[in-house]
């Protein structure tokens, strides 16, 4: 697969599932709804309901005090986009969009440090970048 379709569907998982429980979530909803109505218009309501169970699931969870649901929750959605992804990749565009849309709607975590990493290889070139620890084992 694609790196930069797992990256992409890694990073709208868990946008969806980090914006369930904050203000911005109508529009996280109704944005993820739109993508699937214009690729896969069939699955687009049912989309819509599972966003809103998977919010119900993971509000109750938060209650309960079970960090684990909020995890299977991500992976969940990010299985889903990268589905998505798989058999539309024309979608990718759109998804950037939305996500640069939610972006500013996402919580800061605590003591977050905004990285910007930005590379280009050539030829037999090769890049490592880490916004944090990075072990790398050649041979």
């Amino acid at each position: 697969m694609d790196p930069e379709i797992a990256a992409l569907a890694g990073t709208a998982g868990t946008t969806v599932v980090t914006l369930m429980v904050t203000n911005a979530w109508e529009s996280a909803r109704d944005g993820m709804v739109a993508l699937w109505r214009r690729f896969q218009p069939a699955r687009a309501e049912s989309v819509g309901e599972e966003l809103e169970a998977g919010r119900e699931e993971l509000l109750l969870a938060r209650e309960a005090g079970d960090d684990e649901a909020e995890a299977g929750l991500t992976a969940e959605w990010q299985g889903r986009v990268r589905r998505l992804l798989l058999a539309r990749p024309e979608v990718a565009d759109e998804l950037r969009v939305l996500l640069d849309e939610l972006a500013p709607s996402m919580p800061e975590e605590p003591d977050a440090r905004h990285v910007h990493l930005r590379a280009r290889a050539s030829g037999s070139a090769r890049i490592y970048q880490a916004g944090r620890d990075q072990h790398i084992t050649e041979r």
